[in-house]
């Protein structure tokens, strides 16, 4: 029966961790959804939650639910502030999105320390340096 089931490849959909504000006593991360298809997504449903070992400890987070209605082709959309104290977690976003009849999900999961300088690019849409899954 798995066999019948469509194999609905998510392509060109990206998860970045975005570096929005910077000053001496901090700094401000975002994370977004960015649609690079050439189609607009819809009803796309977010999941997000960390976990992992901080000092010796297991350690999760709380696990957060995000709706976005429509993400049009070539843009992106904000799903959440994220915390720097939780770059040493995993850091996983579960996305789930239709276009038209047709639904795709995918599990992006950010692995403790990849969110680090060294891993900085240009995001694509957003204009903001930052860490991207795709």
């Amino acid at each position: 029966m798995i066999k019948d089931l469509p194999q609905n490849i998510v392509e060109d959909i990206a998860v970045a961790v975005a570096l929005e504000k910077e000053s001496v006593e901090s700094k401000v991360w975002y994370v977004y959804i960015i649609n690079l298809k050439q189609q607009a997504i819809e009803n796309v449903l977010i999941t997000s939650k960390g976990y992992g070992e901080k000092d010796g400890e297991q350690v999760k987070t709380s696990t957060l639910r995000h709706m976005i209605p429509l993400i049009e082709a070539g843009k992106s959309a904000l799903i959440e502030p994220i915390d720097e104290q939780t770059f040493g977690l995993n850091n996983e976003y579960w996305i789930s999105y239709y276009i038209g009849k047709d639904i795709y999900d995918k599990k992006f999961i950010f692995l403790p320390e990849s969110i680090v300088d060294g891993n900085f690019i240009k995001l694509p849409v957003l204009n903001k340096v930052g860490v991207m899954i795709k």
